[in-house]
């Protein structure tokens, strides 16, 4: 009688979804349940012990919320009452806004310092100094010259992305086979068709490498950059229900922007396996 194998894949998930439930259920058993009103001590009432306090909710609490918002999540009921979809909404559209506009810009410049020894030593000390400093200490000054804080916020995305993008452009173009550029020469095309037709396809995993890098920076810098703008978006929905004291809310909007954030990545991991290619 054969034995039926479980494939490595198989095998992952299973254990994927019993650690899950094991910390799923360790979380619940480790929240100390509140004694309802009306079963505690007079002492007990006196203390104040009766009251609702604000604590680590249980598992169980956030599944529930999430429930909620996920069946409704695109509600408005006014300027600090939107759902949990318009929130993701806000913040998607000024990642890609402000990710678009770095790629307009890191990757042409990218292949300019990657085709241009003289372009890479010239601009290369300003990409050192620039690239190091964190994208929010742009805001006070974004927020200075711009007077808008939705611009603002995009301006942040912007300078945080275009980083990775432009560093892995100039290495991708960079590192394209010589003979290949010659094969280009010998044929007699012209640069524009040489760099459509030859270094853009061979230097596209790396590119693509260097965008979806950026995608998740921009995606990490966002949250932070609501916080501080305020309006819309998850940060600002993460903040927002801090000052409520709504532990619930804010632990079900971490996760929903780690299930964001890993659709973004899986999205730009699966563009990189279609342009990869075997030499």
């Amino acid at each position: 009688m054969s034995r039926m194998t479980l494939s490595l894949n198989q095998r992952a998930a299973i254990l994927s979804v019993v650690i899950l439930l094991v910390g799923l259920l360790v979380w619940e058993a480790a929240i100390p349940a509140q004694k309802a009103a009306e079963n505690l001590t007079e002492y007990e009432r006196l203390m104040g012990l009766g009251s609702e306090r604000a604590g680590v909710p249980p598992p169980s609490d956030v599944i529930a919320k999430a429930w909620e918002q996920l069946s409704n999540p695109f509600y408005d009921a006014g300027p600090n009452d939107k759902g949990i979809g318009i929130q993701i909404g806000y913040s998607i559209y000024r990642v890609l806004t402000g990710y678009v506009m770095a790629a307009l810009i890191a990757i042409p410049l990218g292949f300019l310092i990657g085709m241009s020894p003289i372009a890479y030593r010239a601009l290369n000390p300003y990409i050192q100094v620039l690239r190091p400093i964190s994208p929010l200490a742009w805001m006070p000054l974004a927020l200075f010259i711009i007077q808008d804080s939705e611009a603002s916020a995009i301006f942040v995305i912007f300078i945080c992305s275009i980083w990775p993008m432009l560093l892995n452009t100039a290495f991708g173009v960079a590192g394209v086979r010589e003979d290949w550029v010659n094969v280009a020469r010998t044929h007699e095309l012209g640069h524009f068709r040489t760099a459509f037709t030859v270094i853009l396809p061979a230097a596209a995993p790396t590119i693509i490498t260097g965008m979806r890098i950026s995608i998740g920076i921009a995606w990490l810098v966002i949250v932070a950059a609501e916080m501080l703008v305020g309006g819309t978006g998850i940060g600002y929905y993460v903040w927002n229900e801090w000052n409520n004291l709504d532990l619930t809310s804010v632990i079900f909007s971490i996760l929903m922007i780690g299930v964001v954030g890993m659709m973004l990545d899986a999205a730009f991991g699966w563009l990189q396996r279609a342009v990869a290619y075997a030499e």
